[in-house]
């Protein structure tokens, strides 16, 4: 007991810590990123070419106030931070970095971390609704029909992966690959993954839940300090769980040749994050209905065609 309580706690600690750094050098780059595709510099001061800004910037939000409005339901107003943090060790702990088995290895690893992803949305709600704020409460709405409609591509687009290998286990997955990565076998399921990743983090051209030149901030309009940043440290966070998961069932995860797993499966992790970065700073954003209508009219249907035409093919080849 003693054992299994020490090495959760050096696990937790070591997730902690790197998702910490990931998300100081993920705000870097998306400013460097923008910056350059805006043809500007970016941060240069702080730092070599603005490295520490961040940090600057995480110690400037540790020093600001906290405040709590006075009109906020208070205890759910506390809690969402709180609960939009605390799934990000548990999404981190499931994907495997190599060949060996992950921090807390589920034989249904998949089904898992797409239950859990879905958590943040309700803690995003919870935040708007709590804070009693009509543009707070209108991007938690958003947020929520958002999720929901996006989730079902994501879901229609892993199952394609899924009755190819015959899995759940994300290791499972990954061994299938050995020979050819799945988005070269299923190149419509990867784009719609990529898709659907981008709107439920909330990542233009799908970033309406905050839209700022319509509610201000959103949901955390009412949030100021570490309670602010705790929903950009799980926007972040979940950008790499879902790169990484992704890069898992299209990209091959771990394998590639010379260099160790993990850093194969951080490479394309990032390389997936990048695109979503230079998407955000290319397209413009979307209004509400033409993103309903996006996920519910187009990338849906075009999810379940490619789900029955691969199960179809599949029934094939077994007879």
């Amino acid at each position: 007991m003693t054992r299994f309580l020490i090495t959760l706690a050096v696990g937790t600690a070591a997730i902690m810590g790197y998702l910490s750094f990931n998300v100081l050098f993920l705000i870097w780059l998306e400013r460097k990123v923008s910056a350059h595709i805006q043809r500007r510099l970016g941060p240069m001061e702080v730092g070599s070419h603005g490295s520490l800004q961040t940090v600057a910037d995480m110690f400037k939000l540790l020093g600001k106030q906290i405040l709590t409005p006075l009109a906020t339901d208070r205890f759910v107003y506390i809690l969402a931070p709180v609960l939009v943090f605390l799934p990000t060790l548990c999404l981190a702990s499931l994907i495997p970095v190599s060949g060996a088995e992950a921090f807390a290895d589920q034989p249904y690893g998949l089904l898992v971390i797409i239950a859990l992803s879905g958590i943040s949305v309700l803690s995003i709600f919870m935040a708007g609704w709590a804070s009693n704020n009509k543009y707070a409460v209108l991007g938690g709405m958003r947020s929520v029909a958002q999720v929901v409609a996006y989730e079902i591509p994501v879901l229609l687009a892993a199952l394609s992966v899924v009755l190819i290998t015959g899995s759940l286990n994300l290791r499972d997955i990954v061994a299938a690959q050995h020979t050819l990565p799945f988005f070269i076998i299923q190149p419509v399921a990867g784009i719609l993954y990529f898709i659907g990743i981008t709107a439920e983090t909330n990542r233009a051209p799908f970033d309406i839940p905050e839209a700022e030149s319509e509610l201000v901030g959103g949901f955390h309009t009412e949030y100021s300090g570490m309670r602010f940043a705790l929903f950009f440290f799980a926007e972040y966070t979940n950008m790499l769980v879902l790169g990484a998961l992704g890069a898992t069932l299209f990209l091959g995860g771990w394998l590639g040749p010379w260099l160790p797993g993990p850093v194969w499966l951080l490479l394309k992790a990032y390389a997936v994050i990048f695109v979503m970065m230079w998407a955000r700073w290319t397209f413009p954003r979307l209004r509400f209905d033409q993103l309903m209508s996006f996920a519910w009219k187009l990338l849906i249907p075009v999810a379940l065609v490619n789900l029955v035409i691969t199960a179809v093919l599949l029934a094939g080849r077994i007879q």
